[in-house]
């Protein structure tokens, strides 16, 4: 439910647009303000199952994910669903930790475990697939709402077979890190208004110059209050292995250009080439099933080869993907966005496997759920920073485009064309920069040593 969430809203983008009246940048945030509350909370709501109990924390995560769905689906206006989106984003950063943490307490280390691992990563990647149609069938069948509203019947069926047939975890004491997150989601939030402030007041605005000012500030005082707090949600220490750091860092830009060619190649095939909400879901399918196939692919090969070669090889795809994709035009067929999607599907799914394996090489025990959440955590930031950053400079781009047509329509549809192409070519950049950080800095001995790491795919990475 929580995967599908983030694509089940995405193909539902261009009717919540003209339903509600979301400007062209402002849209951005029925996305961001999802992602910003669940990875900015997702350390914390990990924190509060070990003290609360984990069962405790999920029903209470779903229980808020489901009213806030139901509320949401009732928007009158784009603040209002927002706020549903924000609160969807906190209950879902209750949820997940404490529903993976409960599957590994019930498996006992394995077979049986690798097995429940296996069907945990096959339900998020088919969540993500099965979003896309959900998403472009409830919004061409009934209305985009549903795409919230489904979430209802889900959420309460989970609530009361939770309760049945989960047995509840011991509390442990502790203390809440609740200046730590509360530093850290305010000040990455600053800095995304930030960016998506400037792409329509400027870079001088005294707004934009506020919110970048707020938000370095506030990760400013994060850091020193993570070195100072007795149970940090962050332990800094998981950044003094290169290999970690170096992951999280790619991840995190990765992520960044992934977020905007789902956001930008959504409104291109709805607004652009006149598919159907469902037509979209579908169009994206080849994405999902290599994807798919290729993490399959990857977890037998990262042995042989290493992290770095497959980290690498793949990444490099998906680069050049996104390149073709900053070369599309008004004129511009399904051709010219399947290869880009084929090749940008096989080269994550080469490349996430290993990536998680890294961002999890070597932790100490008492670390595995901190540096688990963050991934996580590295995986949400990144794409709420990206599409801030992305939708700037599409805006940007859209601005400056020689008007191109006949009707007032046409001349719109050329500017955001020019606009989507900027983005798609700097996400190219983002993923260009990961390739050559993990070049440089993964060893292939250690790669190689991580390899048999059992954990990647607790992550959320789907």
């Amino acid at each position: 439910m929580l995967v599908l969430d983030a694509t089940i809203v995405n193909v539902a983008l261009p009717d919540i647009q003209r339903s509600l009246g979301f400007t062209a940048t402002g849209l951005s945030w029925v996305m961001n303000a999802y992602t910003l509350a669940f990875g900015g909370l997702l350390l914390l709501g990990a924190r509060a199952g070990d003290i609360l109990g984990r069962r405790r924390m999920l029903l209470a995560g779903v229980t808020l994910f489901t009213l806030a769905s139901f509320v949401g689906g009732f928007s009158q206006s784009p603040g209002q669903l927002l706020a549903a989106r924000a609160v969807q984003g906190m209950g879902a950063a209750l949820a997940a930790p404490s529903g993976l943490a409960l599957l590994m307490a019930r498996f006992p280390e394995g077979r049986e475990r690798t097995r429940a691992i296996g069907y945990y990563s096959a339900v998020s990647i088919g969540g993500s697939a099965l979003g896309l149609i959900a998403g472009g069938m409830l919004t061409q069948w009934v209305s985009w709402r549903w795409v919230l509203y489904v979430n209802v019947p889900i959420g309460i069926a989970l609530i009361v077979v939770a309760r049945a047939v989960l047995p509840e975890t011991p509390r442990h004491r502790g203390r809440f890190d609740l200046l730590g997150a509360a530093t850290s989601t305010i000040g990455m939030t600053s800095l995304v208004y930030g960016f998506v402030r400037a792409a329509t007041a400027g870079w001088s605005d005294p707004e934009t110059l506020a919110a970048f000012g707020v938000g370095v500030l506030l990760l400013t005082a994060f850091v020193l209050v993570e070195l100072r707090a007795e149970s940090p949600i962050t332990p800094l220490r998981l950044f003094a292995d290169r290999t970690r750091s170096s992951a999280t860092v790619a991840r995190l830009l990765l992520v960044a250009g992934m977020m905007g060619m789902f956001f930008f190649l959504t409104q291109f095939l709805q607004d652009v080439l006149g598919y159907s909400p469902l037509a979209t879901g579908v169009a994206f399918l080849p994405l999902t099933i290599m994807l798919f196939v290729m993490s399959r692919v990857s977890a037998t090969l990262m042995a042989r080869v290493g992290m770095r070669a497959l980290m690498v090889g793949g990444l490099t795809m998906s680069t050049a993907g996104l390149l073709i994709l900053s070369q599309l035009s008004a004129d511009s067929s399904y051709l010219a966005v399947l290869v880009p999607l084929l090749l940008f599907g096989a080269g994550n799914g080469l490349a996430f496997v290993p990536l998680t394996a890294a961002g999890l090489a070597g932790v100490a025990p008492q670390d595995a759920g901190a540096a688990s959440g963050l991934v996580n955590v590295s995986q949400q930031v990144g794409g709420s920073l990206g599409l801030a950053i992305l939708v700037t400079v599409a805006s940007a781009g859209a601005r400056g485009a020689t008007p191109t047509g006949t009707t007032a329509a046409e001349i719109a549809q050329h500017a955001f064309v020019v606009g989507a192409d900027r983005a798609f070519f700097v996400s190219a950049l983002f993923l260009a920069a990961t390739v050559i950080l993990l070049a440089i800095t993964i060893r292939p001995a250690r790669a190689t040593q991580a390899a048999p790491v059992q954990e990647p795919e607790l992550a959320l990475v789907d």
